[in-house]
């Protein structure tokens, strides 16, 4: 089965011909102009929907987007539901940027402290997600913010970071 990743929401009607407006939640929405279809959760699935037509708006990572054989009462309907698209589907991201999931399991190192264990998550809380590690049973948290990370090792499954003074030290 497919696995999914979340792109962002439908957020109300525009007009009267069945376009809809989304909310993108994406750095770089720019990068979305140009979808032929997204997956839309409805109940527990995500079902397939080709878009007939999308215009990015100018503010707030906003597109209208109209949906093919989709039109009124059904566009309506729509509202408040997620939007999806396959993980192939992620633009591959450089140097030390990277999604969540790519880096389960990677080795995590501290600059300080060494190998401190492996990533095995992210929770996910308002602004401030937080990368979860292993230390042989042990578990570590660190924010996953950019001025921890100093390199992403891709090809040996390595994060090298720099943790805050002291943080490592309040888990061991």
């Amino acid at each position: 089965m497919e696995e999914f990743y979340y792109l962002g929401v439908i957020t109300k009607p525009f007009g009267y011909k069945g376009q809809l407006t989304i909310f993108l939640d994406t750095d770089e929405p720019e990068k979305y102009r140009d979808l032929d279809a997204v997956f839309i959760e409805i109940g527990d699935e995500k079902l397939p929907y080709m878009i007939e037509d999308i215009q990015m708006k100018s503010d707030n990572n906003q597109a209208v987007v109209k949906f093919q054989d989709v039109d009124g009462e059904e566009a309506k309907s729509l509202v408040k539901a997620k939007l999806f698209l396959p993980i192939s589907m992620l633009p591959p991201l450089e140097g030390n940027k990277f999604y969540f999931h790519e880096v389960i399991g990677f080795k995590v190192i501290d600059k300080e402290k060494g190998d401190i264990g492996k990533c095995t998550d992210f929770i996910d809380i308002s602004h401030q997600p937080i990368m979860q590690i292993d230390c042989n049973g042990k578990e570590i948290l660190i924010p996953a913010i950019d001025e921890v990370f100093e390199i992403v090792d891709r090809e040996n499954k390595i994060i090298y970071i720099t943790a805050p003074d002291g943080l490592i030290d309040i888990y061991l």
